[in-house]
């Protein structure tokens, strides 16, 4: 089982989301955690009375190998915030959306299509975007394997495709969109369709054959041919998407004014801040900032 869940690859923009019962007390905190349980603890060993901060992570890829690359931006929250981290394991980006409508968490990094889908609801603001590249925007890659001899979109017809989660934008919207142009909703376009929960293992399951194309997020295949060349070793990108507005941290609607403006002020200074500084480097990030709204329309003219 470690073995498997050690194969899966982690970047830089992974879904968790965390609560914040109070936005007060910056002591230092020290974190451990145990993987015995569903419920993964993050523990203030120094202050463990203290109200806890509850992770809850919508995996685009291992939600212990999120932890293996993030632990370290938890634990700086943490010594910010002062309080004891647990993390809730999600599978999908509606169960973390639902947290949100609910109140349940007070700040979630979700993907681009997550997040229209809950601000479509009026559930969600803003809080703050990755700088990544020095931009603020990504892409979908269509891809599939070298010797496929499937060199078109058009090409996929009648084979079979990995689409990572109903609502993510570049594992779903995207492709769902491309068939609709070519054909409508009249016949089946793929012969077989499933769903991986993981840009990762969709690649994965490209590179060695199992499924003869994906459409994955394009920071996270750069990532993996920029660390594991042996894992795209077999694949050729043969579509990119338009630019699509960086997966976002958003907070609740109801969040309380002294929070949102705390939390967003920790993470617009993160860069800042010598440690917080190593921190972004490690997961690719520059900085995040404040971004519109409007950079997300692309994501919604998906869905028209």
């Amino acid at each position: 089982m470690m073995k498997k869940l050690l194969f899966q690859t982690i970047i830089i923009v992974m879904l968790f989301s965390m609560v914040l019962p109070s936005c007060t007390n910056y002591e230092k905190t020290k974190v451990k955690v145990d993987f015995s349980d569903s419920t993964l603890k993050v523990s203030n060993v120094e202050n463990d009375s203290l109200k806890p901060i509850f992770v809850a992570i919508a995996s685009m890829t291992s939600p212990r190998e999120t932890y293996i690359y993030y632990h370290n931006l938890i634990d700086f929250i943490g010594q910010k915030i002062g309080r004891p981290i647990y993390i809730k394991e999600k599978k999908t980006y509606e169960e973390v959306n639902e947290m949100l409508g609910k109140g349940e968490v007070s700040f979630a990094f979700i993907c681009s299509g997550a997040y229209i889908n809950a601000k479509a609801k009026n559930e969600v603001k803003l809080l703050a975007a990755p700088v990544i590249n020095h931009q603020t925007y990504y892409q979908a890659f269509i891809i599939t394997r070298k010797n496929s001899g499937i060199n078109t979109f058009e090409d996929l017809k009648g084979h079979s495709f990995a689409f990572t989660d109903p609502i993510s934008n570049t594992g779903y919207m995207y492709p769902h969109k491309q068939v609709r142009l070519l054909e409508g909703n009249k016949n089946p376009f793929f012969s077989k369709t499933i769903y991986t929960y993981g840009h990762d293992i969709s690649i994965q399951m490209v590179n060695k054959g199992i499924i003869d194309g994906a459409s994955v997020h394009s920071l996270i295949y750069q990532y993996i041919a920029r660390n594991y060349p042996e894992r795209i070793k077999g694949i050729k990108i043969i579509k990119k998407s338009e630019l699509f507005g960086m997966p976002p941290v958003v907070t609740p609607l109801t969040i309380k004014t002294k929070c949102f403006n705390r939390l967003q002020n920790i993470f617009l200074t993160l860069d800042q801040d010598t440690t917080g500084k190593k921190i972004l480097e490690k997961l690719g990030i520059e900085k995040f900032v404040i971004v519109n709204d409007s950079i997300y329309n692309n994501v919604r003219n998906l869905t028209n």
